[in-house]
Order: structure tokens, then sequence, then C-alpha cells
């Protein structure tokens, strides 16, 4: 139920004056009508100024001591798994450290704004947040904006959220949005577009974990969704600022940051989403993949490596040497049916059969499988191929077998999308480096370009980098800066945190460019009337 909230304090000037909110459910208001873009004008500043050494997170000290508390509690206490000596990773000590000293609120500023200076890309981005009041009730704060990257840092050190989510950038500041006289004015314009995924979603098929646990075995499914989404978007679509970000337990977040990306209504939002959807139907459901053949490029390579293996053609009519069964197929012999061993036992081995299409073909394979208890996976897949070809079934369709084995690659390596979250301009999602309240895992970015090195198990968590301060030592020489002149690093540098920084502040610093570069501009403006 909405509530409204005022603050205690007035100390924040505009932002704490102007905290009239609501807090609203996580699923939106519903549908908005879309608009376009203000074009505001972007002052000429040299981007490589932007990360000199002067430039520290330790300029936004928090002058604030009043703390602004919420005055309409609800939802149930939040019971966040404590680790770390025991101290719960919402504790508001450990999040004052985190938030004062550690998020990188510069970057995130910059990221959002597309600019050094301060522009209605920012100003008018909503920000959730989600905070804890002296009773430990959970109250969601919606409409939250904020001019600068000093308010934003000020007001989250003064408030403590447990985490806070980004949403779109509106006509006009989501704070004033109850003074406007025509309500309807009130639209969002931009917002990158976003995936999400979640290994929950990946129950039904791994073995070795579920519900909210993981493992380095079962991550290999996620490692493979961000390949192939990656991929897709890159070459399908042209995109080429794509933020990952870990979710800080089971998932990661995909934000395509480019401006054609930004600007697309929820038409062209649902259109990509759907092109990416190949996995339909829950854990209950039978067969999740039915597509029409021929398959599309984006996911037709395995079948024209198949094809022109027979024929002895050379391999020079695929469309592209990343299509998603090229990328999958390796993963799909080594993490699927070597790692996970899906179909160890006959239940599970009963849901490949039905996946088959030929009935006769199915008795005999259940046969020899019952003669055999503890068969592996990578033997009952072969075993397909070699019953087929032994002529058990008269009436067997090879091309139909062939088509449904791709289908079942498929459907156990294909990423599971909450296609949701892609629809809809006005949907929010989860910042980067805010701390996951249940693990204590900082939400870091990926780098799609060392996957196979990323360890959700070893993210580092706020109660880790607390401790990786408190030991610091600067080099024996005295100086702790990187550059030889003596200036002590920032606290970032002195922990785990410091190589997922500096990869988001080269994101950010590529995004900006490209952002200012003439050409870029007008390719992009070409490009933003593509047709779906």
């Amino acid at each position: 139920m909405p509530h409204s909230t005022s603050p205690t304090s007035h100390s924040l000037g505009e932002v704490a004056a102007a905290n009239m909110t609501e807090v609203a459910s996580r699923n939106g208001d519903g549908d908005i009508t879309m608009g376009g873009t203000d074009g505001d004008d972007k002052k000429d500043v040299k981007l490589e100024d932007l990360f000199a050494d002067v430039d520290s997170d330790e300029e936004f000290p928090s002058s604030r001591q009043d703390e602004i508390k919420p005055s309409s509690p609800i939802a149930a206490p939040l019971s966040p798994l404590g680790n770390g000596g025991g101290i719960s990773s919402s504790d508001p000590q450990l999040l004052r450290m985190f938030y004062q000293r550690l998020f990188p609120f510069r970057y995130l500023f910059q990221w959002l704004n597309h600019s050094p200076t301060p522009t209605n890309d920012f100003a008018h981005r909503e920000f959730a947040l989600t905070i804890n009041d002296a009773s430990g009730n959970e109250i969601y704060l919606r409409y939250q904006s904020y001019p600068t990257a000093d308010l934003i840092r000020k007001d989250i050190v003064a408030r403590l959220p447990t985490r806070f989510e980004i949403g779109p950038v509106y006509t006009t500041n989501p704070r004033d949005r109850k003074s406007l006289r025509n309500q309807n004015s009130f639209k969002p314009l931009s917002k990158e577009l976003c995936f999400d995924i979640d290994l929950t979603d990946y129950d039904d098929i791994r073995t070795c974990c579920d519900k909210a646990n993981i493992c380095l075995k079962c991550w290999q499914f996620m490692t493979m969704a961000v390949k192939t989404i990656d991929a897709a978007l890159r070459d399908d679509f042209g995109f080429r600022h794509i933020l990952w970000v870990y979710s800080g337990r089971r998932g990661a977040h995909a934000w395509v940051c480019d401006k054609k990306a930004r600007v697309m209504d929820d038409q062209k939002r649902r259109a990509i989403a759907g092109y990416l959807e190949v996995i339909k139907g829950g854990a209950q459901s039978g067969k999740k993949v039915n597509l029409w053949r021929p398959l599309h490029p984006h996911l037709r390579y395995f079948q024209e490596v198949v094809k022109q293996s027979k024929t002895k053609e050379k391999l020079t009519k695929i469309p592209s040497h990343s299509r998603s069964l090229d990328i999958l197929a390796p993963h799909f012999q080594t993490d699927v049916l070597s790692t996970q061993d899906p179909w160890s036992s006959s239940s599970r081995a009963e849901h490949l059969l039905s996946l088959l299409p030929d009935r006769t073909l199915n008795d005999s394979l259940r046969k020899k499988w019952d003669s055999s208890p503890g068969r592996a996976s990578k033997a009952k897949w072969g075993d397909i191929d070699t019953v087929a070809k032994s002529g058990a079934s008269k009436s067997l369709d090879a091309k139909a077998l062939l088509e449904a084995k791709q289908d079942v690659v498929l459907e156990y390596t294909y990423p599971r999308l909450d296609i949701e979250v892609s629809k809809k301009l006005n949907h929010l999602l989860k910042s980067p480096f805010v701390v996951h309240p249940g693990t204590g895992r900082v939400c870091v970015p990926i780098d799609p370009g060392n996957l196979d090195g990323f360890d959700p198990t070893g993210v580092p968590t706020v109660q880790e980098l607390r401790e990786e301060i408190d030991n610091w030592k600067p080099d024996e020489d005295g100086e702790g800066g990187e550059g030889g002149g003596g200036k002590p690093p920032a606290d970032w540098e002195k922990t785990s945190l410091k190589p997922y920084i500096e990869f988001f502040r080269s994101f950010v610093l590529a995004l900006m460019r490209d952002e200012r570069d003439p050409k870029i501009k007008r390719e992009r403006d070409e490009d933003e009337g593509m047709e779906f």
C-alpha cells in the first residue's frame, strides 16, 4: 500500500526539501506512454581530466549529522544472512563505511549522466531506495532524484539503503511530478536496455545446486548465457557498450548503454527481447524449445556445420562464427553432459526421451538404459545416434531427430531470460556496486572478455573489504599511490574491489567518448530509426 514519507531534517538542501515521495510496489506503475528525448547540451570538457589523481570520492565527505527516518514502515522485518565475524551485511555502521569510503559514486554519476558535467540525463533519473526503519521494517522509496554526484552520495550515506535501484530518465525531475498541471506529461524518456538472468530458472536442469545456492559448476550456465546474449547484442544489433554485472548471489544483469538502446520504446524493447527468447515455460512444462525451421542465423551455426560436414563443403556460408549453437555446443558436452550429468536417474532420462520424435526409438533407448542402471548422461546422448543407426525404428525421420537434438542442446544451454525486465522502459534494476543483503557480496561488473576467470564465490563481501582496509599497509617506500607522487591511494584501491572499479571506470570513459564523438553520433542517429 502507498505511504507518504517525509524527512526529519532538511540539512540536504534541495534534495531533502523535495523529498515528498511514495513507497511503491517494485513492479512499477504499469505501462507508461513513451516519449522522445530532450537534447541537453553537453559542455566541452576533456574526458582525460575526469580521472586525474586529484579526483577522488573523498572530495564528497558526508556533512550530514541527522538521520532521515521514514514515517511509515511497511513489509516484514529484513533478516539478512550474517557473515564475516557475525556482522550482518546490512549493519548500519558497515554500510556507512562502504558508502563513504568504497562506493564509486563519481563513476556511477558519469555512467548515467553520459558527461562529466551535470545534465538532465542524471538529474531527471529515478532512483528507488530500500531502507530499514528503527524496527527493522523494510521501506521502499521511489522517485528519488539527484542533480549531482555530491548530492546522491550525501543522501545515500544519510539513509544507508540496503540496496538501491535505477529507473528511467523522465521528462521532468521525478520529485516534481505531483506539481505538474498535466500529470500525463510525466513520462519516461530513456533507460538502458536491461536483461536479467537468474540461476533459479535452471533448477530443472542443474543437479549440483538449487534455489539460492550456487557453485562454480552451475555458474557455467551463467557463463554460457553471457557469451550468447553478448554476442547477439553486438553482432546482430551493433551495440557496443554492454555492462554485465553480478547480482550478488545467483545471477547477472546486462545494461546496454548505447544511446540507440536507451531511447527505444516498449515496442522495440519487446521485439529485441522476443528475438533473444528461446526457452519458454516453467520447470513443470514439457518441451521448452519450439522453433521454426530453418533456424535463424542467431541460432543455426550448428545446423550449417552438420550439413556442410556431410557434403564436405568449405565453411564459407556460415552467417557468423559466434552464433549460439557454436558457442553452446562445447559447453553442452563438458558442463552439461559430463559435469551436471542431467539424465543419470530414470525420471530425468524420461524427460530426454519425451523430447525425441520417434516412439519406437524411445522404447529401444529405454530398454537399453534400464538394463544399465547408472549409465552416464554422455553415454546416453551417444546412444541416441547409435540406436538410430541400428535400424531399431523403420519409420524414423532423420531430419526430425536432428532437429530434436538441436532443441535439446538449446534447452540445456541457452540463456533463460527474465523477459519482463527487458520489455519495459520504466522497469527498475538494482544498481551496480550495491551490497547484496543476503550474501554481503558486492554487485561487481563482469568482464565479458574474461568470463572463465570470474568466480562468484570469490567476489569480495563488504565484511572482507572492511578487513582489507584495516589491514592495508603502504609500500615500503612510504608511497601508497601508483604514480610515484606520494599521493595516498583511495580506499577502494586498498581492497580487492580495485580491479572491478577500474574496469567500470574504463567502461564509463569509453561510453562518454562515444557520446561526444560527432561521427558516432551521426551513425547512432541514423540507427535510431531501425525497424523491427
